[in-house]
């Protein structure tokens, strides 16, 4: 689950992270009277979308009075902001984040995650902040630090001092450094984050280091845990397709360019149905694992949700039935089609517990279904649905 930046840098706070003085604004009047409370220019005018590189797309403004603060926040509020994360289509700016500006000296990237491949918690640091670290990655990565943690042992002092020096941070800034890193690993394991992130964070001209932004990402799994962070959750943000699948517990996400619908128990296997629709000529519009506990009500319901999405020119059902019996699906996908109405081809291949109960309910149904008896006939049928 993604956060806005201000909900980010109240969670720094919490953790006695350094961040400038700002507040949220919801609207022009918020903005004006929250950059008049700040008592002295320039203010920043921030969008807040779950995206990078908003100031490249016109979302981030300096303003040097409080004329240029309605100015800009009257522009930003309501503007469809476009960045390289959102996508062509954009996301409208519905939130504001009015805070200080800084005198900057220098800034940097830091960055904390767990790392799978060596089951390790990572910090990933760069004196090139204010980039995409991604083009640094690609571009110099001997410009990133790295300095690997195990969660058994914890963070020590010699790691956040590895993490200074790299950074050739020199004085004071190397105390306050190493404090803030300590408390971002807190925070990161406090809260199962899958990333927590500061870009930039800067060395400002009076000494101090300040984390002029924040963005923090959770582990959906592990949201149990931490009810507090829900109430973060801002569905406006979020694919209206992936919100309504969320209140039925399917793992849905939506594929941009995607043409071809697909429904999978199994997250292994939904990864390589994706990769049979694409190797077919088609582009997948989804992933949906409904899992292999799902009820008839889960697979009416995914089965709907697909449907529903106008990018769909085809679906392909493809069930191995173990814990989820191949009559519970044909069961669950003639009750959301008779309710929703079938307006694209389906394919169905079905395999394992109950199969030929599954086929008859299929075939008796009266609904126009294209069954396939393999996987090698389900990538056939696809090929000609893409093909028009």
């Amino acid at each position: 689950m993604k956060i806005h930046e201000f909900q980010a840098k109240e969670l720094f706070h919490k953790y006695g992270v350094p961040i400038p003085r700002g507040k949220a604004a919801f609207s022009v009047e918020e903005a004006r009277r929250i950059g008049a409370e700040l008592g002295t220019f320039p203010v920043v005018v921030k969008a807040q979308i779950h995206a990078g590189g908003r100031g490249k797309g016109g979302g981030v403004k300096l303003a040097g009075n409080a004329a240029e603060v309605d100015q800009y926040a009257s522009g930003i509020l309501g503007m469809t902001l476009v960045t390289r994360q959102t996508g062509p289509e954009g996301k409208i700016v519905k939130k504001l984040l009015i805070e200080e500006g800084l005198p900057i000296e220098k800034e940097l990237y830091l960055s904390v995650l767990p790392d799978r491949g060596t089951a390790k918690i990572v910090f990933m640091a760069s004196e090139a902040g204010g980039m995409d670290i991604e083009e640094v990655a690609a571009n110099t990565p001997e410009r990133i630090i790295k300095v690997y943690i195990d969660p058994l042992v914890g963070m020590k002092s010699f790691h956040a001092n590895e993490l200074a020096y790299g950074l050739n941070l020199t004085g004071d800034p190397v105390k306050q450094f190493t404090a803030m890193a300590a408390k971002l690993y807190k925070l990161c394991t406090d809260y199962d984050c899958s990333l927590v992130e500061i870009n930039p964070l800067v060395l400002t001209k009076d000494g101090r280091v300040i984390a002029l932004d924040a963005k923090i990402n959770f582990d959906d799994n592990a949201l149990y845990r931490h009810k507090d962070i829900l109430e973060y959750r801002d569905l406006d943000e979020e694919d209206p397709f992936e919100v309504e699948a969320s209140r039925y517990e399917l793992n849905y996400i939506k594929m941009p360019g995607g043409n071809i619908g697909n429904m999978v128990n199994g997250a292994g296997l939904a990864m390589a149905t994706m990769d049979l629709i694409a190797q077919a000529g088609a582009a997948p519009a989804n992933f949906l694992d409904v899992g292999g506990g799902a009820s008839a009500e889960q697979v009416e319901n995914g089965f709907r949700i697909i449907l529903a999405d106008p990018a769909v020119k085809g679906v392909l059902i493809n069930i191995f039935g173990g814990i989820l019996r191949c009559d519970r699906l044909a069961n669950g996908v003639v009750e959301a089609a008779k309710k929703v109405g079938i307006k694209v081809p389906v394919v169905i291949r079905m395999e394992g517990t109950n199969v030929e109960e599954g086929r008859r309910i299929l075939n008796e149904s009266g609904l126009n279904l294209i069954t396939a008896k393999d996987v090698s006939d389900a990538a056939q049928k696809i090929a000609a649905i893409a093909k028009g």
